[in-house]
């Protein structure tokens, strides 16, 4: 799985040491703090966008990002034109309904918007909902100690 990327301007430095200074990738990589296959993947990029040191002056991030990053900048874009599920509506339903599943509310969100999130990516972007507990129920080992520790001792049976 791809890491995250730097930013374009940690690239253009990292072009810039390497055009430049004449650094090696160990050395631009220690310099920039980037991993050494993160500054070679770069140089490959950008000799197959075509591209030539210096780069014009009116060349932005947004552009030099789309020339080293042809088919991600159409992902992001994608990413970024999905719709966001309902989060109240979805708390609601999980609250209201004792058998409604978030399985269940993302295929219903699916079916509104067929191409929104995936199962998986949908999940984390959930806020966290609280789980709420019966009162006096235990909820872990911390719980059992104190019940212990209210009786007064360890000689009872197993809780």
């Amino acid at each position: 799985m791809p890491g995250k990327r730097v930013s374009m301007r940690k690239t253009r430095e990292v072009l810039r040491l390497y055009f430049e200074l004449k650094l090696g990738q160990r050395q631009i990589a220690r310099s920039a703090n980037v991993s050494q296959s993160t500054v070679h993947e770069y140089l490959e990029r950008f000799q197959a966008a075509g591209l030539s040191w210096p780069l014009p002056a009116e060349m932005s991030e947004a552009e030099l990002e789309q020339k080293l990053f042809p088919g991600d900048a159409v992902a992001s874009q994608l990413n970024e034109a999905k719709a966001l599920p309902d989060f109240a509506h979805i708390h609601e339903e999980l609250q209201r309904h004792k058998h409604t599943t978030r399985q269940l509310l993302w295929e219903e969100y699916r079916a509104v918007h067929p191409d929104g999130y995936g199962y998986r990516p949908f999940l984390p972007s959930l806020p966290a909902l609280e789980t709420p507990t019966r009162p006096g129920a235990a909820t872990g080992a911390s719980s059992r100690r104190e019940v212990v520790r209210r009786l007064g001792g360890t000689n009872h049976p197993r809780l």
